[in-house]
């Protein structure tokens, strides 16, 4: 009998018991539906216009039929999450204000907030999509985002915006027009996943996110596919870069992550890596570029194995005077400008391959000896470095060069997509002039 007291005095310490609750649309219907919920309700948003902002403080669930609009009004954000465990569901949210200094935003999480679900939403015309702003263990997924088409690309905001937010999971969403797909901005153990980006200038943009992971994502026609800057211990694997206007991989300043299984195809450069230490790259296809990839700024040990580079106008860009090793523990790369033979049959090729030659260090150099190309006195210094391996300066050397090449298919449905972008950078190539790719020389 004496447990009977405590029992009562736990069942009274409970939290009412959640409920659904049925809101109508109407100018301060979801505003007085959430100031009177318990934690833990489920408000369930018929279709129509429910005119904002809106903050929610506390464990709640917004879900809306097809046809429920949270309207912003073009005022601030649309919807702010300043308590945890909220999740929003197959809502429609719009009209951010535009305002950078305050990140306007369809959704936004405060700092501190835990265990946010924010899936299957259609966000349209805010100025940054989500703003997942210092959020802990929170979860954005199969969410729509377009952002808006303004003039100047640099002046929209991103699909996804990411500050301090560790153990995040943005997966199999579709992001396009606006700034940036996903801008992360000092964070970590984040995973980016499986997300499919559009007419943006970055497709995923690192700055300072460290120990995560960016996997199985297709970025079409972009200014720039996947940007990792300043940014260790990064997995970057088996993602898409088709017909991205300046470099399908750009690597700066990011040390001792894993490059493995992605397909560059039809970029200016399909990877440009600077001042990039200690990185593994394996199994990537690097194809229809105009320099397969551009190799600079003192980056070392770089492990390079099982990469195919196909059709490259020049296959390696590199400016140096070391030898560097583009093969790991006797497995090179597929070149397809490289005349092979495997007498033995053992998939490696017979002789190794240099991707350049004494003149194309000094083409880059001095571009003004371009003048000479077609001079006898060029054509020599060609024979002579062909006939006479020890004349060849420094540069990359694949002493293992593969047979085969290394396969990746393209999905149907996004090379359909990949077909619309047709020669649109050839048509317009200072297409947004102001979209910051620094590195791009």
């Amino acid at each position: 009998m004496r447990l009977l007291p405590r029992l009562v005095l736990c069942l009274l310490a409970l939290p009412a018991l959640a409920e659904e609750v049925h809101v109508g649309p109407g100018a301060g219907s979801l505003q007085a539906a959430i100031a009177g919920s318990h934690p833990g309700d489920v408000l369930l948003l018929s279709p129509g216009i429910y005119p904002g902002p809106f903050v929610i403080d506390h464990a709640l669930a917004l879900q809306g039929e097809t046809g429920a609009v949270l309207d912003g009004q073009s005022e601030g954000t649309v919807v702010t999450l300043t308590g945890s465990d909220i999740s929003l569901k197959g809502l429609e949210i719009s009209h951010s204000g535009g305002r950078g200094d305050t990140m306007d935003s369809g959704i936004k999480t405060v700092k501190g907030v835990a265990r946010i679900l924010i899936e299957g939403n259609h966000l349209t015309d805010n100025f940054h999509g989500i703003d997942m702003h210092g959020c802990t263990d929170c979860i954005v997924r199969g969410n729509v985002i377009e952002g808006r088409q303004t003039a100047r690309m640099n002046q929209r905001g991103n699909g996804v915006y990411v500050w301090k937010s560790p153990n995040l999971i943005v997966e199999h969403n579709d992001i396009r027009w606006g700034r940036d797909g996903i801008f992360s901005n000092t964070s970590s153990k984040d995973i980016f996943r499986n997300n499919l980006f559009r007419d943006l200038r970055f497709a995923v943009h690192y700055m300072y996110t460290q120990d995560s992971e960016v996997s199985g994502n297709i970025s079409i026609g972009n200014h720039l596919g996947f940007a990792i800057m300043f940014s260790n211990d990064v997995k970057v694997v088996d993602n898409m870069s088709l017909t991205d206007r300046d470099h399908g991989l750009m690597i700066n300043g990011s040390n001792r992550s894993d490059f493995s299984g992605n397909l560059v195809q039809g970029a200016a450069k399909c990877t440009f890596i600077y001042d990039a230490n200690k990185n593994l790259f394996v199994g990537n296809r690097f194809e229809g570029c105009n320099i397969g990839i551009h190799f600079t700024a003192g980056s070392e040990g770089i492990a390079m194995t099982g990469n195919a580079f196909i059709g490259n106008r020049t296959q390696v860009k590199y400016v140096g005077s070391r030898k560097i090793e583009w093969s790991y523990e006797g497995r090179g790369n597929f070149w397809s400008d490289h005349a092979v033979f495997d007498l033995n049959g053992d998939g490696i090729a017979d002789s190794p391959f240099r991707p350049n030659d004494l003149m194309d260090s000094i083409l880059w150099s001095q571009p003004a000896a371009a003048l000479l190309m077609g001079s006898p006195a060029v054509q020599l210094i060609h024979w002579s470095q062909s006939s006479f391996p020890a004349m060849l300066p420094g540069g990359v050397v694949d002493n293992h060069p593969l047979i085969v090449a290394t396969a990746i298919e393209i999905p149907v449905d996004i090379a359909a997509m990949q077909a619309l972008v047709g020669d649109r950078w050839l048509k317009d190539p200072s297409h947004d002039t102001d979209s910051d790719t620094s590195m791009s020389d």
